[in-house]
């Protein structure tokens, strides 16, 4: 049966569902963790920060077609589409020894939908994408229904699939993965597109934390590859970093260092020690040892980096900035505070000096917060606070002064003088994000709760209890209702509650049984043993004790007796 593509100009409607909703929920991932209690003793509040990757100008293409390895920006760690080619798929075998116009205009149209979709998604025509994949899919689904099931259909279903990954679609990918996976499941090795379907969704896979199917699919695409190219081919590489990934996911990491080792003796064999491609695979090494405690051999990695882009591209090279900052990160998991202080002010000027990027580019706001929490952890708090209102005046100049965007500066900015015990210039700013977040986001969002707790913070320092409960009150109740009364954002509440109405003096009997629920909430969602509970369960031993309840403290105190010897000095008291 031919295989026919879909490509149709639609009208491209600019659609408003979920963009409002979107906003708020990204700002309060971004920062609702961090005020999750009030601390009891010293003030040390962590910086908001925007998710990055360590440097995010490597993203490797997963379809190389020429024998070279593209490698992109790609801010977006979900967005598949900007993360691989069109699918050329003149490397195959299959492909090569045959000429058909059929196979060959089918390639074409393979790419031109592919092109199509990437870019209705890259200017926002998020309309007219839908409604091009939605065809594509209604049309193959109907062939694949009359039996047509092979290689041609899975192409066609991995580009949708990829297509709703890039919009957050997550259910309908599920879906489409399903379907792929009964395709592939009988497919040959050898059969044309099953290489590079294999890889797309081996990462789908992996994005959904289903690392077991994610192996299967990239060890699969592996084998196809060496049997195309041989064992040192650089085709391979796509296959061994997705590994790679996988290895360090589940926590096999001396596999994971020795797949990362592969793709760079691959790399250096067939490209030579000073080449870009070799980025990538220093850069999941070099993330894989700052996880695993391994700081001076993250700092070669990061080095290595460093001095191949400074060789390949001079000094004053924006990439030579970035990589500047990824070695200031590994200096700081050393301890080096100072050096690595010195390595992100150069790398960031040197950003700047070459604008390689945009000085509102959320990867350059990464990099000043970053920079500014180091400079507070160092006990240099006024060049921190420099940075944060560098960040500030930058997203009020381009976004204007009272964007939802701003917030987080605000309240990045009263976290530093909260520090500095200007508890005063705190509240000013706290309130003014306040103020900003329900004039943009209404009274009702769920992401006002951000500001309205950082402020009852504050006011608990200013022993202004009376207020402090009052906004702590109103966030637990816009929680519940936005996620739910058994949810940890609620649970997060809560302990701010707690802190507040213990120093007002509340009945002890109605103090302990918040923390029961706080307790309840946390054991569900971040585990028996989490150092969260430990900090729960002492406050709760502690008012059992208190009102004389012997019976029901006895197994909850031996219970933190044995996680306090689990973490050691981890937890403080």
């Amino acid at each position: 049966m031919a295989v026919s593509l879909l490509l149709p100009s639609l009208p491209s409607i600019n659609r408003k569902r979920d963009s409002v909703f979107l906003r708020s929920n990204h700002l309060l991932k971004s920062v609702m963790h961090i005020l999750a209690h009030i601390p009891q003793a010293k003030c040390s509040i962590k910086l908001y920060k925007v998710p990055h990757r360590v440097v995010s100008k490597c993203a490797i293409r997963c379809s190389a077609t020429t024998g070279s390895i593209d490698l992109q920006g790609n801010p977006k760690e979900c967005d598949i589409l900007s993360a691989v080619s069109a699918p050329n798929m003149t490397r195959s075998k299959t492909l090569l020894d045959c000429s058909s116009n059929s196979v060959n205009d089918f390639e074409r149209q393979l790419q031109e939908f592919f092109l199509e979709v990437k870019t209705m998604l890259e200017k926002g025509k998020i309309d007219g994408a839908v409604n091009l994949l939605q065809a594509n899919f209604e049309a193959v689904k109907e062939q694949i229904d009359e039996g047509a099931n092979g290689m041609e259909q899975a192409a066609i279903l991995d580009i949708i699939a990829m297509g709703y990954m890039s919009m957050g679609e997550y259910e309908i990918v599920d879906n489409l993965l399903e379907m792929l996976k009964e395709i592939v499941g009988s497919a040959k090795n050898d059969d044309m597109f099953l290489d590079s379907v294999l890889l797309h969704m081996g990462t789908m896979y992996a994005h959904f934390r289903k690392y077991e199917k994610a192996m299967v699919m990239y060890e699969r695409s592996l084998v196809i590859l060496e049997g195309l190219f041989g064992s040192n081919s650089t085709f391979l590489i796509p296959s061994l970093l997705g590994m790679a990934k996988v290895y360090t996911s589940i926590g096999r990491a001396s596999k994971a260092v020795e797949t990362y080792h592969q793709a760079l003796n691959i790399l250096e064999m067939r490209r030579g020690d000073v080449n870009v491609d070799i980025v990538v695979p220093l850069v999941g090494l070099g993330n894989l040892f700052i996880k695993e405690g391994k700081a001076a051999d993250a700092e070669n990695c990061f080095n290595r980096i460093l001095t191949t882009y400074a060789n390949l591209y001079g000094d004053h090279d924006g990439r030579v900035g970035i990589a500047m900052c990824s070695l200031a990160n590994a200096k700081c998991a050393k301890g080096s505070l100072d050096e690595a202080i010195e390595l992100y002010t150069k790398g960031l000027q040197v950003i700047k000096d070459s604008n390689y990027i945009n000085l509102d580019d959320p990867f350059m706001e990464k990099i000043r917060v970053d920079l500014a929490d180091l400079c507070h952890t160092a006990g240099r708090e006024h060049e921190g606070r420099e940075l944060l209102k560098e960040c500030l005046l930058i997203t009020e100049e381009y976004k204007g002064k009272e964007h939802v965007s701003s917030v987080t500066h605000l309240l990045n900015l009263a976290t530093s003088y909260s520090r500095s015990k200007n508890f005063v210039e705190a509240e000013r700013l706290q309130r003014e994000g306040l103020r900003i977040m329900e004039m943009r986001m209404g009274p009702h969002d769920p992401s006002i709760t951000v500001p309205m707790l950082s402020l009852a913070v504050t006011l608990y320092y200013l022993k202004r209890d009376i207020e402090a409960e009052h906004y702590a009150l109103e966030a637990v109740g816009i929680r519940e209702r936005a996620f739910g009364n058994k949810s940890l954002p609620v649970a997060e509440a809560l302990d701010c509650l707690v802190s507040i109405h213990t120093r007002m003096g509340k009945d002890d009997a109605e103090v302990l049984a918040l923390l029961k629920r706080v307790l309840s909430i946390q054991e569900k969602e971040l585990g028996y043993e989490s150092e969260e509970v430990v900090t729960t369960l002492k406050k709760i031993v502690f008012y059992l004790d208190k009102l004389g309840q012997k019976d029901e403290k006895l197994p909850l105190q031996r219970r933190l007796s044995m996680l306090r010897a689990k973490y050691k000095g981890k937890v403080y008291y």
